[in-house]
C-alpha cells in the first residue's frame, strides 16, 4: 500500500510566553523569558520558588464556568489550545467525516492538581470520604482527549499517550501514522501539562531536577551554559491539526508544513538519567530520519530537548555530533525551553509548533540565557545563543526525551504542493 501524505493545517497554543500562537511565536523570536515567581500557591518554603506559569488567563473567557469546574487545568489548557487550532484550520464540520476524525493527545502526569486537592481535602476532613464526584474524570490523563472529541463530535481514534516528557511527541507520531495508513483523515493532536502545584514542585525539587536560581528566575533556564543548574517547570500546551494531504487540498485548506517522519527509541539505562553517551538520543534521530526517508544533511534546524540540566544537555549534544558528523556545524540548534521552561508531557507539542513556525518564517528562535561557555560543548556548534537568526529552513527536527528513557522525535518539511 502507498502511504498518505500528512500536513499541518491548524495550530493553537497556551504557553508561559503567550496564550495564542501569534503571541507565543512573537515572544519566542524576541527571546522573552516566561519564568517568574510562582503565583499559584505560597512557595516560600520550597527550594525553588519560581516557574514558567501561564499568565493573564481567565478560563471563563474560553470555557463556561460550569464546564470548566469539571476539568483539571491540564484539560482546560488542552481544550483552549485545540479550540484555537480548530478555528485556525477553518473546518466546515458539517462536511467532515466525523468517523475518520480523531484526537490523540499527550500528557505525562494528567490531573495532578485535582489529585492533590482531593487527597488534601480527604486528610483535612478527618478522612471522611466525601470526594468530588468529578474527581476521577478530572484526574485521569485521557480526560483531555475525551473532552475534545466530545466537543467536536470526532468519533475516530481517541486516546492519550503517556511517556513522560516525550508524551506529546508520541501523540503526534501516532496521529501521523494513523493518517499515513488511511485510518483517519483529520486528527487533533498535541499535549498539555499543569504540574505547577505543591506536589509537582516538591517532587521535582526532591529529585534535584529543578533550577534553584531564585534570585534571577528569568535567567534560570540556561541550556548549554556552564552554570546551568536544572530545568524550570512550565505549564500549558499546544495543539496541531494533522490532516491527510488530499483531504486538505480538496477543501482548500491553508497548509503550514508537511510532517514527513517520526521515530522512537529507549535508553534502557536509568529511570531518570539519560544514557551518558546519548545512545538513545542517537538512535531516535537515526530512526526518525530513516522513517522520513531523508539524509542527515537535509536537516536545517533542530529544536533540542535541551532542558538545562547538568547531565542532560551534553548527552544530547554528543548524540547530535555523532549522528550528523560535520553537518552538525552547518545546522542551527536551539532550545526554546530557555524561554518556555519545560512543559513535561506538553513540551513536544509547543516545540513542534516552534519548528513549523521556523519553517514558515525562515527564522530560528534563540537559546537565551547563555552567559558562560561550557567546555564540554563544542563551540563550533551554532546553538543560536541569545538572539534569533534568519536562515533557510526547509526541514526541522524536534527532539523530546522522557524519564524512563523514552525518546521521540518528529520532522517537518516546508510544504510543496
Amino acid at each position: 500500500m502507498s502511504f498518505k501524505r500528512v500536513v499541518i493545517t491548524g495550530m493553537g497554543a497556551l504557553t508561559p510566553v503567550g496564550n495564542d500562537i501569534p503571541t507565543f511565536w512573537k515572544n519566542l523570536v524576541a527571546g522573552v523569558s516566561g519564568a517568574a515567581p510562582i503565583t499559584r500557591f505560597d512557595a516560600e518554603r520550597f527550594r525553588t520558588r519560581f516557574a514558567c506559569e501561564v499568565k493573564g488567563l481567565d478560563i471563563n473567557d474560553y470555557i463556561p464556568r460550569q464546564e470548566a469546574r469539571k476539568m483539571d487545568p491540564f484539560t482546560q489548557y488542552a481544550v483552549i489550545a485545540a479550540d484555537e487550532a480548530m478555528k485556525d484550520a477553518g473546518f466546515d464540520t458539517d462536511k467532515l467525516d466525523l468517523d475518520k476524525a480523531g484526537v490523540i493527545w499527550g500528557s505525562g502526569i494528567g490531573g495532578l492538581k485535582t489529585f492533590e486537592d482531593e487527597v488534601l481535602n480527604f486528610a483535612e476532613g478527618g478522612k471522611n470520604p466525601r470526594f468530588n464526584p468529578f474527581f476521577i474524570p478530572k484526574m485521569i490523563a485521557d480526560s483531555a482527549s475525551g473532552v475534545i472529541s466530545i466537543k467536536y463530535g470526532f468519533r475516530g481514534p481517541t486516546f492519550i499517550t503517556v511517556s513522560a516528557c516525550a508524551s506529546a511527541t508520541n501523540a503526534l507520531i501516532d496521529a501521523f501514522l494513523y493518517i499515513r495508513l488511511g485510518m483517519m483523515n483529520v486528527c487533533i493532536s498535541g499535549g498539555s501539562e499543569a504540574a505547577v502545584t505543591n506536589a509537582g514542585m516538591g517532587g521535582f525539587n526532591a529529585l534535584k531536577a529543578l533550577s534553584e536560581r531564585n534570585d534571577s528566575p528569568e535567567t534560570a533556564s540556561r541550556p548549554y551554559d556552564k552554570d546551568r543548574d536544572g530545568f524550570v517547570l512550565g505549564e500549558g500546551g499546544a495543539a496541531l491539526i494533522l490532516e491527510e494531504y488530499e483531504h486538505a487540498k480538496a477543501r482548500g485548506a491553508k497548509i503550514y508544513a508537511e510532517m514527513i517522519g517520526g521515530g522512537m527509541s529507549s535508553d534502557a539505562y536509568h529511570i531518570t538519567a539519560p544514557h551518558p553517551e546519548g545512545r538513545g538520543a542517537y538512535m531516535v534521530m537515526k530512526n526518525t530520519l530513516e522513517n522520513a526517508g531523508i539524509q542527515p544533511e537535509d536537516i536545517d534546524y533542530i529544536n533540542t530537548h535541551g532542558t538545562s540540566t547538568p547531565i542532560g544537555d551534553p548527552q544530547e549534544i554528543k548524540a547530535i555530533e555523532r549522528f550528523f558528523g560535520e553537518h552538525a556545524y552547518n545546522m542551527n540548534i536551539s532550545s526554546t525551553k530557555s524561554m518556555t521552561g519545560h512543559l513535561l508531557g506538553g513540551a513536544g507539542a509547543i516545540e513542534a509548533a516552534a519548528c513549523i513556525l521556523a519553517i514558515r518564517d525562515q527564522i530560528i528562535p534563540p537559546t537565551i540565557n547563555h552567559f558562560t561557555p561550557d567546555p564540554e560543548i563544542n563551540p563550533r556548534l551554532n546553538l543560536t545563543f541569545n538572539k534569533a537568526q534568519k536562515r533557510k529552513v526547509n526541514i526541522a527536527l524536534s527532539n523530546t526525551f522522557g524519564f524512563g528513557g523514552h525518546n521521540a522525535s518528529v520532522i517537518f518539511k516546508k510544504y510543496e504542493g
